[in-house]
C-alpha cells in the first residue's frame, strides 16, 4: 500500500499561534491520594510540565492528602525522586526544585473529619506561604469507594463554600458510579454540597490532542462536515486496545470488569464527540449539550439485543514481545474461575437524523496484539459502474482514521490509479502527525485537565447527564451478563485480537473490523 507523507514545512510556517494561554491563577491543589501511582505517575509530571510551559501561577501550591504517616519534608522527597522517573521531559533542576517547595502533606483517613480540620489549618497556612488567594481545585484520586465520603466532608468545614471571590473546585476520577443507579445516587450526594459548575468529572482521555482535534477538524473545515453522515458514512469502527494485563490491580478490576471500566466514559465520550451535532459556540456547556443529545439518541438493547449485539472476552496465556504472559485468572488477586471481562465489543445506533441506519462498532480490551487507540470512519463505496471494464475488480472504501494513541494524528485513505497502460487501483494513505508539524513534547495526558480545572472550563468534564446517560445504555448489558455468567472463560488469547465472536459481530452484517498493525 502507498503512503504519502507531506513534507515537514519549516518552523515559520507550520503554524500561526493566535493567542498564546495565559497561565492560571494563584491556586493551591488538594490532591486526596496523593501517595499513589496516579499522583506520582500523571498529576506531579502534568504539574511540572504546565510549570515549564508558563501555565503555572507563581503564586500556587500542593497538599497531598493520604492516610499513610509522612511529614511534608518525607513527601517532598518522595515526589521529588518519583518526578525524576516519570518525568516526560528533562528536568530543569530550578523548575524541579520550585515546584517540589511548593508541596504540603496531611495525613489521615478519609471519612475522619479530625482529618479535614487539619487540611483547613494546612491551606490557611499555604494561603499566606504562596498568596494563593484561598482558591482550591480539590482532586480525588483515590478509591471511588471514598468519593462520596470526602465530599460529604468538604461540605463540613466550608472548603467548598466560593465566596469574597474564592472559587472552589472538586475534580472526580472515573469510576463514576459502577451502574445507573450509583451514579444517581453519587451525583445526589455530590450536589448536596457542590453545585454542578463546582464538579469536575474527569476523563483523562479527552486530554489527548486528537480527542480534542476532533471538534477543530468537523466543525473548523468545511470538506468534511457535508459528508459527516448517514449519506456518505457507511459504518464507524472505535478501538481502544491495550496490550497490558491488570497488573497490580487484580482486586479492584475483579469488581469493575471492562464494560464499567471504559465504555460508559472513554468509549461513549469518544462516540458523543465523533456524532454529536456543530454547538452553538464552544461554551462548555454548549458543547455538552450537544454530547449529551448523542448519548441519549443511543438506542437501548433489550436483552435480546444484547445476546446478538455485545461480546464480552477474558484473555488467557499468551506471547507477547517473545515472553509468555499469564492469563487473567492467574494474575495476582483475581478469583482462579474468575468470570470478569476483559475484553469488549459492540455495536450501537444513533437514532437520530444525522445517523440513521450507520452502526458504530466499538471494542476495547486488555492484552491485545497492539496498543492503539483510534476513530475510523469508513464511507461508503463509490458506484462500480464506471469500473465494470477495467481490470478492478473491486472499489476499496475510503477511510478517515484519527489515530488517538500511542501515536496522535490523522489518516486518510482514498484510492489513486497505479501508472500503466491499464486502469489499476492501489489505496493510499495521506497521514498527519502531530509530532511532526507541531513538535509536541511528550505529555501525561493530563496536562490540560488540570488546568482547565485551574480556570474553570469545564468543557473537557462530564456533566451529571452526561454519566447517566451512559450508564443507562450500560446497565441492561451489565444485568444479562449477571444472569448468564460466561460459560467459556478464557475465550481469546493474549496478543491476539479478541474472541472470534467479536469478529462474527461485525461479519454479520458483512463488514471487518479494521486491520491495525503494530
Amino acid at each position: 500500500m502507498a503512503t504519502y507523507t507531506k513534507p515537514v514545512p519549516a518552523p515559520a510556517e507550520r503554524f500561526e499561534v493566535i493567542e498564546r494561554a495565559k497561565a492560571a491563577g494563584p491556586c493551591v491543589i488538594v490532591i486526596f491520594g496523593a501517595t499513589g501511582d496516579l499522583t506520582a505517575r500523571k498529576l506531579i509530571p502534568a504539574l511540572y510540565n504546565l510549570a515549564a510551559s508558563n501555565l503555572l501561577s507563581r503564586e500556587f501550591a500542593v497538599v497531598g492528602v493520604a492516610r499513610r504517616e509522612a511529614t511534608t519534608e518525607q513527601f517532598r522527597d518522595s515526589i521529588a525522586s518519583q518526578l525524576q522517573q516519570f518525568a516526560t521531559r528533562e528536568l530543569a533542576p530550578d523548575l524541579s526544585e520550585w515546584l517540589v517547595r511548593r508541596l504540603y502533606y496531611v495525613s489521615g483517613e478519609f471519612k475522619d473529619p479530625q482529618l479535614y480540620t487539619r487540611l483547613c489549618e494546612s491551606l490557611t497556612q499555604v494561603d499566606k506561604n504562596h498568596n494563593t488567594h484561598g482558591n482550591y481545585l480539590f482532586y480525588l484520586a483515590t478509591s471511588p469507594d471514598f468519593f462520596g465520603d470526602i465530599v460529604t466532608q468538604l461540605g463540613a468545614p466550608n472548603l467548598s463554600s466560593q465566596k469574597d471571590g474564592h472559587w472552589r473546585r472538586v475534580v472526580i476520577e472515573k469510576p463514576f458510579g459502577h451502574d445507573l443507579e450509583s451514579a444517581k445516587r453519587l451525583n445526589a450526594n455530590v450536589k448536596d454540597v457542590l453545585e454542578e459548575k463546582q464538579i469536575y468529572r474527569i476523563d483523562h482521555y479527552l486530554g489527548k490532542e486528537t480527542v480534542q482535534n476532533i471538534l477543530v477538524f468537523r466543525f473548523g473545515n468545511g470538506i468534511f462536515e457535508p459528508v459527516w453522515n448517514r449519506r456518505y458514512v457507511d459504518h464507524v469502527q472505535i478501538t481502544v486496545a491495550e496490550t497490558v494485563g491488570v497488573e497490580k490491580r487484580g482486586g479492584y478490576f475483579e469488581g469493575v470488569g471492562t464494560l464499567r471500566d471504559m465504555v460508559p466514559n472513554h468509549i461513549f465520550q469518544l462516540v458523543s464527540l465523533t456524532a454529536m451535532e456543530p454547538p452553538i459556540s464552544f461554551d462548555a456547556n454548549a458543547v455538552r449539550d450537544e454530547q449529551n443529545k448523542i448519548l441519549n439518541a443511543i438506542q437501548p438493547l433489550s436483552s435480546e439485543d444484547v445476546l446478538h449485539r455485545a461480546v464480552r472476552g477474558q484473555y488467557g496465556e499468551g506471547v507477547m514481545q517473545g515472553e509468555h504472559v499469564p492469563a487473567y485468572h492467574s494474575e495476582p488477586d483475581v478469583a482462579s474461575e474468575s468470570k470478569t471481562e476483559t475484553f469488549v465489543a459492540m455495536k450501537v445506533n444513533i437514532d437520530n437524523w444525522r445517523w440513521a441506519d450507520v452502526p458504530f462498532y466499538l471494542r476495547t480490551g486488555k492484552r491485545l496484539a497492539t496498543r492503539h487507540t483510534e476513530i475510523a470512519i469508513q464511507f461508503k463505496r463509490a458506484p462500480f459502474i464506471l469500473f465494470r471494464d477495467t481490470p478492478v475488480e473491486r472499489l476499496k472504501p475510503n477511510q478517515l482514521i484519527m489515530h488517538i494513541a500511542p501515536d496522535e494524528g490523522i489518516s486518510l485513505r482514498f484510492g489513486a490509479k497505479i501508472p500503466g497502460p491499464q486502469v489499476q487501483m492501489g489505496a493510499v494513505d495521506m497521514n498527519f502527525n502531530y509530532r511532526d508539524y507541531f513538535g509536541t513534547h511528550p505529555t501525561t495526558g493530563y496536562e490540560i485537565l488540570l488546568y482547565d480545572g485551574m480556570v474553570g472550563d469545564q468543557t473537557l468534564f462530564q456533566r451529571a447527564d452526561m454519566v447517566e446517560a451512559g450508564w443507562s445504555v450500560v446497565d441492561p448489558i451489565l444485568d444479562v451478563w449477571k444472569a448468564l455468567p460466561a460459560r467459556n472463560f478464557p475465550n481469546y488469547a493474549s496478543g491476539s485480537w479478541g474472541p472470534k465472536e467479536a469478529d462474527e459481530l461485525i461479519q454479520r452484517d458483512g463488514r471487518t473490523w479494521r486491520r491495525i498493525d503494530s
